[in-house]
């Protein structure tokens, strides 16, 4: 499926995933949970999203380097400080966070499954191209940085 590497907008892939898991809550009823503090537990999560993923495009800005994540070659420098220390992907992580908490308030197992599908996805399409191209781009610099700091978290 090398050919959706790098074609397929990350926020395009979430809001599909988000319409998806939306529709098998519909569907599976019966796989519906919930818990006391459900909605706190949701809008933790999606606070969480929300500072991950802008710690990430302010990093990017603060160094002038592109966030269009279709044109990983364009990059101008690695960035590898504030949350960048500790996942190389905050701004999809920040992406799968919103999808956690959107399962998480729709208490539905079927559509949490699509969380880690999302995970899958982004890390087949998005991830590893971005990696080959920064590999090219700034050699070992990159190398030591992806050995010290993890993908995802």
């Amino acid at each position: 499926m090398q050919l959706l590497e790098l074609r397929v907008p990350p926020v395009a892939l979430f809001i599909g995933a988000a319409l998806v898991m939306a529709a098998v809550a519909g569907v599976n009823g019966e796989w519906r949970v919930s818990f006391p503090g459900q909605l706190l537990a949701a809008s933790l999560l999606l606070l969480s999203a929300g500072l991950v993923g802008l710690a990430g495009v302010r990093a990017f800005a603060s160094h002038a380097t592109t966030v269009n994540p279709l044109r990983p070659e364009r990059a101008s420098r690695l960035v590898a400080t504030g949350i960048y220390r500790y996942s190389r992907n905050p701004m999809y992580l920040s992406l799968l966070l919103a999808l956690a908490a959107w399962a998480t308030w729709l208490g539905s197992i079927a559509a949490a499954v699509v969380v880690p599908l999302f995970a899958g996805a982004m890390t087949r399409w998005q991830i590893r191209p971005e990696e080959r191209a920064l590999a090219a781009l700034f050699g070992e610099e990159f190398e030591a940085y992806r050995r010290r700091v993890r993908r995802w978290l």
